[in-house]
């Protein structure tokens, strides 16, 4: 067991034996389906609340942890003299990171031994997964919280997290695009690209044609700058019920690159509410 514990919440969307290979543990954001509330990845999978939008036309609404879930999930680290460090959500997108620090503040205000430390990574899905998975190496090391801490705040501004969306349906439906840029889209067979810039979801290119022809460009685009992207790991993610065969393509592209690591992932409950079916994005880190 490492000195130090790595914690994050659902939305860094690592899978099990991801979470597994450095004990990192998550707690669970919540997905709103009508008047029924659930945790991501306990009560709900995202192909639950695709049948949901299907069926009602209605888009999921997410939420953040509350405080009294972060004191509960950060308690026994703190209760068994364990540093911990976590890693969330962008402060800019959600209140996830402000109300783990309140929590942290109040285990700390109880005189608890263990120290709790959190991060905001200024980034989502596994744009977090990558700071996590790399905090996680760092505890392995035996580093102490500061330094992880300092690690991923030096890192934080350094990982690239993008995503190209099949619909943009579900992020007009969620209140995150006007109905013009969504119309537009579908009479064009326009595909956004949506990128992470200083913690917020921002258009950043839009690629024309068939799926399966926007995602080849697009990931062929960001790996035009292959020299400046960290070898180390990187993530192809796309969301459940992706196009076997559009993920099968992105992944060969991106693993012919020659990376350490080219890891997938499945987007969950959170990130797939607002991005829909068929999205899928590769996220990295540049190098400092």
């Amino acid at each position: 067991m490492t000195n130090v514990q790595i914690l994050s919440d659902t939305c860094c969307d690592l899978t099990q034996e991801q979470l597994a290979r450095f004990g990192i543990r998550t707690v669970p954001l919540y997905v709103s389906l009508g008047d029924k509330t659930c945790r991501d990845g306990v009560d709900i999978q995202p192909r639950d609340l695709f049948e949901y939008f299907d069926r009602t036309q209605q888009t999921p609404k997410t939420s953040a942890a509350t405080v009294g879930d972060y004191i509960e999930f950060f308690r026994p680290f703190a209760e068994a003299r364990r540093d911990a460090v976590y890693i969330g959500l962008s402060e800019k997108m959600s209140c996830t990171v402000a109300n783990a620090r309140l929590a942290a503040g109040q285990l700390a205000a109880e005189g608890l031994p263990g120290r709790v430390f959190c991060v905001d990574s200024m980034n989502l899905s596994t744009g977090i997964g990558l700071m996590v998975m790399r905090a996680g190496e760092l505890a392995a090391e035996g580093r102490t919280a500061e330094e992880i801490v300092a690690a991923m705040d030096g890192m934080a501004g350094r990982v690239r997290a993008s995503f190209v969306l099949d619909t943009l349906v579900y992020l007009h439906r969620g209140g995150r695009c006007s109905l013009l840029a969504s119309v537009g889209a579908s009479l064009l067979s326009l595909h956004p690209e949506i990128a992470v810039s200083n913690g917020s979801m921002a258009s950043r290119a839009k690629y024309r044609g068939k799926t399966p022809v926007a995602v080849k460009k697009y990931v062929q685009n960001l790996l035009a700058d292959r020299a400046n992207i960290e070898d180390h790991r990187v993530f192809v993610t796309y969301s459940p019920g992706c196009d076997p065969a559009i993920v099968e393509a992105a992944v060969s592209e991106v693993r012919a690159a020659g990376f350490e690591e080219a890891l997938e992932s499945t987007a969950g409950s959170v990130i797939s509410s607002h991005c829909g079916t068929n999205c899928i994005g590769f996220l990295f880190v540049v190098k400092a």
